[in-house]
């Protein structure tokens, strides 16, 4: 699980360095909101829809390795956005990020269930590590990028590159790691899932224009593309401690009436 916990912020942290990243290409490329907002549908439009797939394949078949990969993938999608001048390198390099945050959750999440045992506390801190990474974003993005320019980009690829090679060592040691997904009986059902895939898409819609336009609008309002980040900090790091506190309500009260309250 420490592995687990400690990955998901690996990767998560490269979702959060994506609206830390959004100012400074406004600073030195002089992009417009649109031009921002299009940046941010790249690394979240193509996770959202490419991973229900990825899930798909795993519930099938378990595909460990995705976990490592996909950790990659994001890590190195990021440190590409900053060295090509043109709009469309910087929007493909941040999709790329994106499909490797949705080939890691799927594969991730059912490890780190099968390890938690199905308790409500384990699951609670495996997300507890996706949010802090995404409060870790941008104290890795703003120093790199306020020294080092957009061209300093590629040593955002670091956390990334180790996180995925420590990864891959310590799964190779776990039993079983590589048996296929668990099976389940009964019928899905689609219509309370409809219900809350709804409400999931109104809490995202929310917190990604929120999380892409708060730096900005702070940098140019307050003190600066420091300030913009530390925004940004505070915002995910406020989200990471509200998902551990949900966990443990819902392990004392039941996930329904957490949900409720």
């Amino acid at each position: 699980m420490t592995v687990l916990v400690a990955g998901h912020a690996v990767d998560d942290l490269y979702q959060g360095a994506v609206p830390a990243v959004v100012p400074f290409l406004i600073a030195e490329r002089s992009y417009g909101y649109v031009a921002a907002a299009g940046i941010t549908v790249a690394a979240t439009l193509l996770s959202s829809v490419v991973q229900p797939l990825f899930g798909i394949l795993t519930d099938r078949r378990a595909m460990p390795w995705l976990v490592p990969v996909g950790m990659t993938v994001a890590g190195v999608g990021i440190g590409l956005c900053g060295l090509g001048e043109s709009y469309l390198f910087t929007w493909l390099a941040i999709a790329l990020s994106g499909l490797g945050v949705a080939a890691y959750h799927p594969e991730a999440a059912r490890l780190a269930r099968r390890v938690s045992r199905d308790g409500h506390i384990g699951m609670s801190w495996f997300a507890l590590g996706g949010n802090a990474g995404f409060a870790l974003g941008p104290v890795l993005v703003t120093p790199v990028l306020a020294f080092g320019g957009l061209h300093a980009s590629p040593l955002l690829m670091i956390p990334a590159l180790l996180g995925g090679a420590w990864t891959f060592m310590a799964m190779r040691g776990v039993h079983g790691a590589a048996t296929h997904a668990t099976t389940h009986t009964g019928r899905d059902d689609w219509r309370q899932f409809g219900r809350l895939t709804v409400v999931v898409i109104a809490r995202s819609m929310a917190t990604f224009g929120l999380a892409t336009f708060l730096a900005i609008w702070v940098a140019q309002r307050v003190g600066g593309l420091v300030a913009g980040s530390a925004a940004l900090v505070v915002l995910f790091g406020v989200g990471a401690l509200s998902t551990l506190l949900g966990g443990v309500l819902a392990e004392r009260w039941g996930r329904i009436n957490t949900r409720c309250v």
